[in-house]
């Protein structure tokens, strides 16, 4: 500080920290640290979509088929967003009123995690919508090979008491909205959803259901198991068996506001296991599930 005080003739260097406090008719500086603030909690603030990173509709998948299936029908700008480590491909879907900006997804087989990527793509992307998309074991003659199943309920029918001589169920159910459950209705009614399938065509045109599914982490690999055994007598009613949709909706449930729904294709018949079938109908299956789920969301409008 340089200066000259008229009157009490000051002059000088003067290097201080703190408040400096002049006294007027003093030929001084009364120089005083600043008194010290007490520490404070800092919160974190809440996360907040990155500019640009809002989708109309999420959609999950597990394994490479079910992914390529759904990528097949977005057209470009393709992006990219990097969700907490989960890995999103971003396109463009056309819809019935307007172009709809999806996120896409691969998350690997198997419900353990699927909450979580749930409430990442959530928390980033602000969708409408969340789908889960793929494949599924069809549990009911009621179903054919390249059917596609969407789940009006999903049972967790691992959950119970496996006790000496018995098992006792406790099983879940998640549910989807309802908005989103009338529209799969409405969409399996029509039946146009047939003509996007990227797949080629079947002597038997596919079929669409709204039912429900049953969920677990296990691999039902014979009709004579005693997981399959299990299926037939708590869940009855469930025309379907896959691994991640329960984890799916419970995920989607915790978050207030956002319509999720798990669209399935047959690849599989629990009463009909073949060795190769995969390598065969899995690509199908995925195909028509993505067809379903595109002519779907072309519709669907959770604002109206």
């Amino acid at each position: 500080m340089n200066g000259d005080n008229q009157g009490n003739q000051f002059s000088g260097n003067v290097t201080f920290n703190g408040d400096a406090v002049i006294q007027a008719g003093r030929n001084n500086l009364n120089l005083r640290s600043p008194a010290p603030t007490p520490a404070r909690a800092v919160r974190a603030p809440a996360p907040v979509p990155a500019e640009g990173h809002r989708a109309d509709a999420v959609v999950i998948t597990a394994i490479s088929s079910e992914y390529t299936a759904v990528a097949r029908h977005l057209s470009g700008p393709v992006g990219e967003v990097n969700a907490r480590g989960t890995l999103f491909r971003t396109g463009t879907l056309d819809g019935a009123n307007r172009p709809l900006r999806v996120a896409l997804a691969e998350i690997g087989p198997g419900g353990v995690g699927t909450a979580a990527h749930v409430e990442r793509a959530l928390t980033v992307f602000e969708p409408g919508v969340l789908l889960f998309v793929g494949v599924a074991g069809g549990l009911k003659a009621d179903v054919r090979l390249g059917d596609v199943v969407v789940a009006d309920a999903i049972y967790d029918y691992e959950a119970g008491k496996d006790g000496a001589d018995d098992f006792r169920p406790r099983a879940k159910t998640a549910a989807p909205s309802y908005d989103a459950v009338q529209r799969a209705r409405d969409v399996a009614a029509r039946g146009e959803w047939q003509r996007r399938a990227l797949s080629s065509p079947l002597p038997d045109p596919p079929r669409a259901f709204v039912k429900p599914i049953a969920a677990g982490s296990a691999v039902v690999a014979h009709e004579r198991s005693r997981t399959a055994e299990r299926l037939r007598r708590y869940c009855g009613d469930a025309l379907a068996v896959e691994m991640e949709g329960y984890g799916f909706l419970h995920g989607a449930y915790l978050t207030f506001g956002t319509h999720a729904l798990v669209i399935r294709g047959i690849s599989d018949m629990l009463s009909d296991k073949r060795p190769g079938s995969d390598a065969l109908w899995q690509p199908i299956a995925a195909a028509h599930a993505a067809a379903f789920a595109c002519a779907f969301l072309s519709l669907f409008d959770p604002g109206r």
